[in-house]
């Protein structure tokens, strides 16, 4: 038996379109962004250096006491800058990469519900494709802060995910921390997903972040 949006949205942990959350203000970004980025550095490069980074970016009562509740975009923004900053561009890379598949984890362990982790990942990958980016855009405030998220899936046979973020304050070149984190939570729930192409970035002086992947199933 076919299921309602009411029932699709059960199981995702949230309710119909009409109950979108809006971004609150001034724009937040959900903790992990800083948390996992913390202990992504730890475990590339020591404590030692990750307390260097955080502190440069004067965040060094986070890596002490990680956040709780939800931070001021800002916070990851310069977090971001000064691994940037003090890092090659290519380990700079690989330590959002690592932050962006530990942030990724954490939403499968604690913020997907064990139903939709069961049944998505079994549904063909043109309709697990389509709940995932539908779970995602209610709660993309959390990722996007004052950006604007728009995702949408194309095709059925070879479904291709796109996900937009205009204004994507935690731009950085290629995008390596989101795409590490959309690869991961739609490799796990929609079957194997190639890697993630970023087509536009707001990091090059684009307007909005553009990222794909393609679904292939098992």
């Amino acid at each position: 038996m076919p299921m309602s949006n009411q029932g699709i949205g059960r199981i995702l942990g949230h309710g119909s379109a009409g109950d979108a959350v809006a971004s609150p203000s001034p724009a937040r970004i959900g903790p992990n962004a800083v948390i996992q980025t913390g202990q992504a550095l730890s475990a590339l490069y020591g404590v030692g250096a990750a307390r260097l980074i955080f502190e440069s970016a004067g965040l060094g009562r986070h890596l002490e006491a990680p956040p709780t509740s939800m931070v001021d975009e800002h916070e990851p923004v310069a977090l971001f800058a000064a691994i940037r900053a003090m890092l090659p561009p290519a380990e700079a890379d690989r330590v959002l990469a690592e932050a962006g598949y530990r942030t990724a984890h954490y939403i499968l362990d604690h913020r997907i519900p064990p139903l939709a982790r069961k049944i998505l990942p079994k549904l063909h990958p043109a309709i697990a494709s389509r709940l995932l980016v539908s779970a995602i855009a209610r709660h993309a405030w959390t990722f996007a802060g004052s950006g604007v998220f728009r995702g949408r899936v194309m095709d059925w046979t070879k479904p291709r995910v796109r996900l937009e973020i205009v204004g994507n304050p935690l731009a950085t070149p290629g995008c390596p921390w989101h795409g590490a984190v959309f690869q991961r939570l739609f490799g796990t729930l929609c079957g194997s997903a190639a890697t993630a192409r970023h087509l536009e970035c707001c990091a090059s002086g684009q307007n909005r972040c553009v990222t794909e992947l393609l679904c292939t199933g098992t």
